[in-house]
């Protein structure tokens, strides 16, 4: 089998350190990015500045283009499926280009795969939003956060899908295909269906990635938005943590080939977005950081933790970064990084 790993959407925030990983490791990986997103040429030079030109391979290509794909993965022994539109906001004034990019896409990466003499490793980078807004789980709201009183240890992967948006539909379309494309066409595919992932090279915005995008706020005086009463919870996974997932999926492909799995912090990693995580911000800055306060958006989750048992069984899995530390390492790379927002 070939060692060549490919990476969709290698520019971008988890694809760039991902990378970084493998060159360090002594690896030589192909990233394929159209890079029309904010911060992906920077992430390329960044990669060139510190490893070297020649330690990895830029196809610059678009996962909607079949025959662009299918070139691209034909050497790979392990394709990283990332590129994807992904934001909800986004997807809601324009369906059509979210279904292309994310349901097509996909299928796009799977049929080139499934062609492949290779049969390469596709591990699929999911979302909890497959689940919608959970209105059959009951929820409690506490003092500063909203939480669970049935499910103590969060969402499984047992938990009913139920896609709310154009952007739930189409990623919960490719999270199916490539789960499928195991069981019709036996091609080794995992899905990793994953909560709120941040770290450095992720540059946030308002609609996709909101913790780097607070932290980035607050670093350079933008103004930040809470949409709903601040109170919502997420559980945060650092990026390292999922990429340590995705290697052992990888090299315990016997057992997780055709296996989904909900990643994510844990409820040992959660936050409520603004009653918890703002303290910590204007801890850090030493000054009190304004806010304005907007309705809820449709579909707003009121809390999601993962049940990452699943991961930790098959895999040997469990996050070593815990949000303190983590959002530390993030503002320290925001902090030496203020020239790039």
């Amino acid at each position: 089998m070939s060692k060549l790993t490919l990476i969709t959407g290698g520019a971008g925030f988890i694809g760039t350190n991902y990378a970084a990983r493998l060159i360090e490791r002594g690896d030589h990986p192909a990233i394929f990015d159209n890079l029309s997103r904010v911060g992906t040429p920077g992430n390329v030079q960044w990669l060139r500045d510190t490893y070297g030109v020649d330690s990895f391979e830029m196809i610059e290509g678009d996962v909607r283009d079949a025959d662009a794909v299918s070139s691209a993965i034909q050497g790979a022994g392990r394709v990283l499926h990332l590129a994807a539109q992904v934001a909800v906001t986004t997807s809601v004034i324009d369906p059509r280009t979210d279904f292309e990019i994310n349901a097509l896409g996909t299928l796009n990466v799977l049929e080139a795969a499934r062609l492949s003499p290779h049969k390469p490793v596709v591990i699929y980078a999911s979302t909890n939003k497959v689940y919608g807004d959970l209105e059959d789980v009951k929820v409690a709201e506490g003092e500063d956060s909203y939480y669970f009183p049935d499910h103590p240890d969060g969402i499984a992967e047992s938990q009913l899908m139920d896609f709310h948006s154009p952007y739930g539909c189409s990623k919960g379309a490719g999270d199916q295909y490539v789960r499928d494309y195991h069981r019709i066409f036996g091609l080794p595919t995992v899905v990793f269906r994953q909560s709120c992932i941040y770290g450095p090279h992720q540059f946030g915005i308002e609609d996709q990635g909101w913790v780097a995008w607070f932290v980035i706020a607050a670093v350079t005086g933008k103004p930040i938005t809470i949409f709903g009463d601040g109170k919502q919870v997420r559980d945060l996974l650092f990026v390292d943590d999922l990429l340590a997932a995705y290697d052992l999926a990888a090299e315990n492909i016997d057992k997780s080939a055709g296996q989904i799995y909900n990643i994510g912090g844990g409820r040992e990693n959660t936050l409520s977005i603004w009653k918890e995580f703002g303290p910590m911000l204007e801890k850090e800055l030493g000054q009190e950081i304004p806010v304005s306060w907007e309705p809820w958006r449709p579909g707003d989750q009121r809390v999601f933790i993962t049940d990452i048992q699943k991961a930790s069984r098959d895999l040997g899995w469990v996050p070593e970064i815990g949000v303190e530390s983590g959002i530390q390492k993030l503002f320290d790379w925001v902090r030496a990084n203020q020239d790039l927002f």
